[in-house]
């Protein structure tokens, strides 16, 4: 499992351990807009590279780790080498232990204005309508909804263990 140095954005640090020996560490839930994602080859690209929104949830979710006092943070977009069929068959069949074992769930919103009316609106948030985020959603102890611009938009909820 690699992690985001959240008070260091690239760095990436690789844990090799089972699930006792990985630190702390929050994860993001988002969904992809294909053209500015930042995968893990292209965070240690060019500095164009920060110019693309990929970049800036990356920035927001180390932030708020960080504001968390959680020194990593694990992105599917460029914590993932979707290069290597072998790994990405492994974080597939991992996501839902990652999701579970993370501290805290940032969901970021991309749709959803800030000014947004939150009962019309959160339920029309493209988010809700992919069935791979229920995982995102039921596994994490935490689970904390922003805006598009990384603004809280709902309590954090806690499950019962």
């Amino acid at each position: 499992m690699r992690l985001l140095n959240t008070h260091n954005v690239p760095e990436l640090k690789e844990f090799i351990c089972d699930d006792d020996d990985i630190p702390p560490y929050a994860i993001l839930s988002h969904t992809w807009e294909y053209d500015e994602e930042i995968t893990l080859q292209g965070l240690s690209g060019p500095l164009a590279v920060a110019q693309r929104r990929g970049f800036l949830k990356i920035q927001q979710t180390c932030a708020l780790a960080a504001q968390n006092s959680l020194e990593w943070a694990w992105v599917d977009t460029c914590c993932i080498n979707k290069q290597a069929s072998a790994e990405l068959f492994e974080a597939i069949n991992s996501m839902f232990r990652w999701y579970q074992n993370a501290a805290v769930c940032y969901v970021f919103l991309a749709d959803l204005e800030p000014d947004a009316d939150l009962e019309t609106n959160l339920p029309k948030c493209r988010w809700f309508t992919r069935g791979w985020t229920l995982q995102e959603l039921i596994a994490p102890r935490v689970v904390m909804f922003y805006d598009r611009y990384a603004h809280p938009k709902a309590p954090k909820r806690k499950s019962a263990s």
